[in-house]
């Protein structure tokens, strides 16, 4: 087992480390000289000269990336291109706000999916199975940034319930930060719930097929009894799996939902510095992304080979 772990461990390093130069290079080859995107179009050739000096970029390609790995290492992202302002605390506010909305919107989406995925498999042949099933088909083709501008339409314009955008943090007033999450979180729900209840469905279903499940009924129990005490786990598997790989993906969808309710997330982030060209920026956040996604595919497998160690051979 700790073999098992200690080499899911390495692997996941060993991406980090890729990833990493990959991120690195990408940015390298970006057209435009960082040292003039930051001092403008109107900087003499000395001037860039001195930036270029001053951000490092004089340096050997190998010594700039050591120092941007040794710097996110320790906290320190390096300072804006345009702002000349640190970046690092930025980052970790806008990082809360990302977490608290990716979070939100999935735990609520596996909620309702795994209820209602799993009623939806017992009844998969009943006029309500059949209902449910279609529904989530229409659920998964609406985007999430559209269902964000229905809710605003109806909630915000129409009813006048809830705030249409902004953010107010949970220490200003629990109240206000309830109302401006409320709509952001459930136009991202609604759209991974639909998801998720489809793959919870499906594997509920494979499950419900198996030999384990009919020795079960055979024995006495009814076909929810066998599926609460043998069953749930086996589904579970493919289901963590998939929560995982939605999960990462809704890290990179928040992005425009935080555009929709004008939320100060790293995906609103990104696309500012993206704008202005804004290099250093842009690559700290992209290597942040990575790290959440790696770090969520990472627990998932741990979790993974917990239900079954099978997997880890």
């Amino acid at each position: 087992m700790l073999i098992t772990l200690g080499r899911h461990i390495l692997r996941y390093l060993a991406t980090i480390f890729v990833a990493s130069v990959a991120v690195f290079a990408l940015m390298r080859v970006v057209p435009g000289d960082p040292a003039a995107v930051a001092l403008g179009v109107s900087a003499t050739p000395e001037l860039i000269a001195a930036k270029r000096e001053a951000l490092g970029l004089d340096q050997p390609l190998i010594a700039q990336y050591l120092s941007w790995v040794d710097g996110m290492l320790r906290g320190d992202f390096g300072l804006s291109l345009t702002s000349g302002q640190d970046i690092s605390p930025l980052v970790v506010d806008r990082l809360q706000v990302s977490l608290i909305l990716v979070g939100s919107a999935m735990a609520l989406a596996l909620a309702a999916a795994i209820p209602v995925g799993t009623w939806v498999a017992m009844r998969h042949r009943r006029a309500d199975g059949i209902a449910i099933t279609a529904l989530s088909q229409v659920g998964i083709a609406i985007p999430s940034f559209l269902a964000g501008i229905l809710l605003v339409s109806l909630f915000a314009v129409r009813l006048g319930w809830a705030p249409a955008n902004g953010w107010v943090p949970p220490d200003q007033g629990v109240g206000a930060f309830l109302q401006r999450l409320v709509m952001p979180v459930c136009a991202l729900a609604a759209v991974q719930g639909a998801i998720m209840t489809r793959y919870v469905r499906s594997a509920v279903l494979e499950i419900l097929s198996e030999d384990f499940i009919r020795t079960a009924r055979a024995k006495g129990l009814s076909t929810w009894q066998a599926l609460l005490r043998h069953g749930l786990r086996n589904a579970a598997l493919p289901v963590i799996t998939v929560t995982g790989v939605q999960l990462a993906s809704l890290v990179i969808g928040a992005v425009v939902i935080e555009q929709v309710f004008v939320l100060p997330g790293l995906g609103s982030m990104l696309l500012d510095a993206v704008s202005t060209r804004d290099l250093t920026t842009v690559q700290t956040i992209v290597m942040v992304l990575v790290l959440l996604t790696l770090a969520v595919n990472m627990v998932v497998d741990l979790i993974a080979l917990a239900l079954d160690p099978r997997t880890g051979r």
